[in-house]
């Protein structure tokens, strides 16, 4: 390369990739069997070849700027088709697979992951899913500790949640409308009835997903925050809230999908009310998915569409 050429390489675009991931350019090093200061001077002559800012530098890491991100989306587009090229050219096997997913607690979205995984043709591969908090799933993907989040909207939280979105960069993508359903056990007294209201619900314990320092009736995960309960409890994890089911015939409001062969001891009864529950996916604004979340997308939709739900086209 010739003394004062704009050229980017492609290992600048690998190291960028890492570094963006890592949030910190000493980890990414570690990774990277690189030197500190020689990535640190690689993403400062990348900045310099793009004539922008790419990273916020802090002593607690990195960040991206806004134009990082659009840089980062287009960095993994020429990172993926080049490890095609060589797949299919030079007999090289399939990359190392890097995804990370944050979402509230829906079987389908493990159930799906479980697909993706299986499905994986990569002999290495590094996937995350964070069953998490609302707010923390729109920090993890405006932060891009996740590529995806998987979350809902109702008429109760659209204009919070969309504001909230607005602000981080980011952009929701309807997948599908649920209607409202309750999660019981098995063995709970209404588990015989074709259809549940909310005066049947009266003295069993209400579950709900525990939002921490950011809780809201407009981050709540279930639909129907407001309404007051006698009974409620929190909890932080799906593993919890069914073996609460099961223990103290207790419910929650969800989405009514649910995989018996994860949660053969739990069903979902339709709820009578007048409400309608909107799954979707959130993404950085701009930013194209890499392959393998294109791959995790598909099978959520084809979980989905296993249960009968027509799936929404993206407008």
């Amino acid at each position: 390369m010739s003394p004062g050429s704009k050229n980017i390489t492609l290992s600048q675009l690998n190291y960028f990739i890492e570094v963006a991931a890592e949030g910190s350019i000493t980890a990414a090093a570690d990774l990277l069997y690189v030197s500190q200061p020689t990535l640190s001077a690689a993403m400062k002559d990348l900045e310099s070849r793009t004539g922008r800012a790419l990273l916020v530098r802090s002593p607690r890491g990195v960040s991206l700027t806004v134009d990082g991100v659009e840089f980062l989306g287009y960095a993994r587009q020429v990172v993926e088709q080049m490890e095609l090229l060589e797949q299919n050219y030079l007999g090289r096997p399939p990359s190392r697979r890097l995804l990370g997913i944050s979402a509230q607690h829906y079987s389908f979205v493990v159930d799906a992951f479980v697909r993706m995984v299986k499905a994986s043709d990569a002999a290495e591969y590094e996937f995350s899913l964070r069953e998490t908090r609302t707010w923390d799933i729109i920090e993890d993907v405006r932060t891009l500790r996740s590529e995806l989040g998987i979350l809902y909207r109702s008429d109760f939280n659209r204009k919070v949640i969309d504001k909230l979105l607005r602000d981080s960069g980011l952009v929701f993508h309807p997948l599908f409308h649920a209607a409202p359903h309750i999660f019981i056990s098995r063995k709970n007294p209404l588990a015989s009835r074709e259809r549940v209201c909310l005066t049947d619900l009266a003295g069993l314990p209400r579950l709900t997903f525990d939002q921490g320092s950011n809780n809201s009736f407009y981050f709540a995960e279930e639909i129907l925050s407001t309404l007051s309960s006698t009974q409620e409890i929190q909890v932080s994890d799906r593993a919890t809230i069914f073996n609460l089911m099961i223990g103290l015939d207790g419910y929650t409001i969800s989405t009514g999908i649910i995989s018996d062969d994860l949660d053969p001891e739990i069903i979902a009864i339709p709820l009578d009310v007048d409400e309608r529950i909107e799954i979707g996916w959130i993404d950085h604004s701009g930013m194209p998915l890499t392959d393998q979340a294109q791959r995790y997308l598909d099978e959520v939709r084809s979980v989905v569409d296993g249960f009968g739900i027509a799936l929404l086209d993206e407008a």
